[in-house]
């Protein structure tokens, strides 16, 4: 629960951001969450839908802070809900991404639907038509500095009064910190002895059950197949139904530009929305080719082969995930580069499998990058080349990086299930193992590794 710290009259929105603002900042998510919801409760009685949108992501970010999931789950929709019918996309990207990384160890399903909203808001901000959206958003933002300017002088008054406050609680605060402290090393040091033999015991059952798994991992190729179709079938729907709603929107503006006779307007939307039509079509039938490939799977568990264009695959699963590495983390970076043998023909592969092995390794690819980036190292610039090419009457895919690299001592292992050079909770050590799986016996290829500690690593996938 969160109290009023001060009663006053309906302060400005913009007072309420700023206030709340700083109170996130120092840490007293409390009073940050009054002020917003205060916000919020200003914004709708002034009928303020961008200022909503602020309150609105800024309360789903300080419940996520207090671990109320649900309450977190609910303004973020809000607040994406909101961004969608104001059209304001750079807040959709933001939102959108902030629910997937949400969703991301609790809900896949959920995690990839929001990841591929965010990936279409993040086009659309980027093409030429939203310019007007966002300088109509910068319109807004202006007509509001001179509130902010008479709210800066309200604010540095109230907070002459908080700072006594907060002096005084601050040393409470430690004083109990203190002593709780103390009281938590002595209980700590009593179960030290108990918590290692049970960890010991954990341990050993840890073993037994990873041996266990290996051999259920070899035996259940067709039940790992089905458990990702549902997956792999979730991501062109999602296309469909981002691609539907854009349309319902583009026809009512196309309505109202047509109403006022304003003709190139009207051939501008209808050209959106021919164009957002085709892509609805090409993903419903990328949908179909995913349900007959389950129909048809036979129990060797493969999926369905069919002639694929190479070229496009890589492509597609670069580009997937690079945005996914985006949504996770804003300031990762890498440079991209594709060699393509334009030459090569379709070749009969699964496509969805092929496409989990591409994404795994590039996602190892982008992993290693921004690892080294971490290191500071002097002119280091984080890439990413990805080439296929022909050679021995096989084709090839190659996935390179100037990362950190693989020690020579554990690359003869990279390929065993459970295996992972990742810190604790960042690897589940199966990606490389079950790429492998599919290169090998479920497409009769070769999957080679090369590297060099400090330097890199290549990835070479021959069909």
């Amino acid at each position: 629960m969160y109290a009023d710290p001060v009663n006053h009259r309906d302060p400005g929105p913009w007072l309420c951001l700023i206030t709340g603002n700083l109170f996130r900042i120092g840490g007293n998510y409390d009073s940050a969450e009054y002020y917003y919801r205060e916000g919020i409760r200003v914004t709708e009685k002034f009928n303020a839908p961008f200022a909503g949108v602020l309150f609105y992501e800024n309360l789903a970010n300080i419940l996520y802070k207090k671990k109320q999931m649900d309450s977190c789950i609910f303004y973020a929709q809000r607040a994406l809900s909101m961004s969608q019918q104001y059209r304001y996309k750079n807040f959709e990207v933001g939102v959108s991404g902030f629910l997937a990384e949400v969703y991301d160890k609790t809900n896949v399903d959920s995690a990839y639907k929001y990841m591929r909203m965010m990936v279409a808001a993040n086009e659309e901000v980027n093409s030429a038509n939203k310019g007007r959206q966002f300088q109509k958003v910068s319109s807004d933002v202006e007509k509001k500095e001179k509130e902010l300017e008479d709210a800066k002088t309200r604010f540095q008054n109230r907070m002459k009064l908080y700072g006594l406050i907060t002096l005084l609680s601050f040393f409470v605060i430690i004083a109990i910190i203190f002593w709780r402290n103390n009281q938590q090393r002595k209980k700590a040091n009593s179960l030290l002895t108990d918590r290692k033999e049970k960890l010991e015991q954990a341990l050993t059952e840890l073993k037994s059950t990873q041996y266990q798994l290996i051999q259920s991992e070899k035996m259940a190729s067709l039940g790992e197949l089905t458990a990702g179709i549902a997956h792999e079938i979730q991501n062109p729907l999602n296309f469909v139904n981002n691609f539907s709603e854009v349309n319902e929107e583009l026809a009512r503006e196309l309505k109202t530009e047509a109403e006022k006779g304003n003709l190139e307007d009207v051939k501008a939307i209808a050209g959106d929305i021919a164009l957002n039509s085709e892509k609805i079509s090409h993903h419903g039938k990328r949908a179909e080719a995913i349900v007959k490939g389950m129909l048809q799977h036979s129990g060797t568990g493969s999926g369905q082969k069919e002639p694929t264009d190479i070229n496009r695959l890589a492509d597609e699963y670069l580009k997937l995930a690079f945005h996914g590495w985006r949504a996770r983390d804003k300031s990762f970076n890498a440079t991209l580069k594709t060699e393509w043998n334009n030459n090569l023909e379709k070749i009969n592969v699964a496509p969805q499998e092929i496409g989990r092995v591409l994404l795994n390794v590039i996602n190892n690819a982008f992993y290693a990058v921004n690892e080294k980036q971490k290191q500071k190292v002097t002119g280091y610039e984080p890439t990413v080349i990805i080439a296929t090419a022909r050679r021995n009457g096989k084709v090839e895919i190659r996935i390179k990086d100037n990362g950190i690299g693989i020690p020579q001592k554990i690359v003869d292992k990279i390929f065993q299930p459970f295996f992972t050079s990742k810190p604790t909770g960042q690897g589940t050590g199966l990606g490389l193992s079950l790429a492998y799986d599919i290169i090998t016996k479920g497409h009769g290829g070769e999957l080679l590794v090369e590297t060099k500690e400090g330097e890199g690593t290549e990835f070479i996938i021959s069909l």
